[in-house]
């Protein structure tokens, strides 16, 4: 499902988006037309806070609160384009954080359903996609390692955070044919896996080295 998002653009972040998506995406792996022309829809500006609005479109990591971070845009778009999501994919995500992957994959997916420990996290980035326009989201605030909270199966699921292993409730909500990504690893950097799913088994499959934050939560780290 297709959402257009109206945008104001000022002080040249129009061109540092199109920069963006030239080089940092297109000019790189990222291939796929759909996540190229989404990356190119969404105002990364939108979700940072004011400080770092001039440095939305570097092709790095930007801090926006509470130990956390949005990731850069290449990631964003690898880990998109890997899921390979479909106009009709449920899609659960682990670790809303700012809400722009959220963005991504809700102009992608049919619904999106995102779940975030941090409530200040949450409500911030429900208040942005509000502003945004888009409306299938769902979300939810709690341990996200344990799964979206009622019984549901996902065709597709995306960790945006790093756990020590695949969580299992993670993989009993993977639908029979699914996808998922996440960042894989105990130390400070992971392996990025793409998992899917067949006869109820994880095919994994290692696409390259990364970093990110750590999921906290029962099937993640402690604190």
């Amino acid at each position: 499902m297709a959402l257009m998002v109206e945008r104001k653009d000022d002080n040249g972040l129009a061109e540092a988006r199109e920069h963006m998506r030239r080089h940092d995406l297109r000019g790189r792996d990222i291939t796929d037309p759909d996540v190229l022309r989404v990356m190119a829809q969404i105002p990364r500006e939108e979700f940072v806070p004011p400080e770092y609005r001039p440095q939305a479109y570097k092709d790095g990591p930007l801090p926006i609160g509470g130990g956390q971070t949005i990731s850069q845009p290449y990631i964003v778009a690898l880990m998109t384009q890997l899921l390979r999501v479909r106009p009709g994919d449920e899609v659960l995500e682990v670790g809303t954080g700012s809400g722009y992957q959220t963005a991504i994959l809700a102009c992608l997916a049919q619904r999106v359903s995102t779940i975030e420990r941090s409530p200040e996290l949450s409500v911030a980035a429900r208040a942005v996609l509000a502003k945004l326009g888009i409306e299938n989201v769902e979300f939810r605030i709690g341990d996200g390692s344990r799964g979206w909270p009622e019984a549901r199966a996902f065709s597709r699921i995306m960790i945006t955070a790093a756990v020590p292993d695949v969580p299992p409730p993670l993989t009993a909500q993977l639908a029979g044919t699914g996808i998922m990504i996440a960042p894989v690893g105990q130390g400070a950097a992971q392996e990025l896996i793409v998992a899917e799913k067949h006869q109820g088994k994880l095919i994994e499959t290692s696409i390259c080295g990364c970093r990110f934050v750590k999921l906290i939560g029962e099937y993640g780290f402690s604190e």
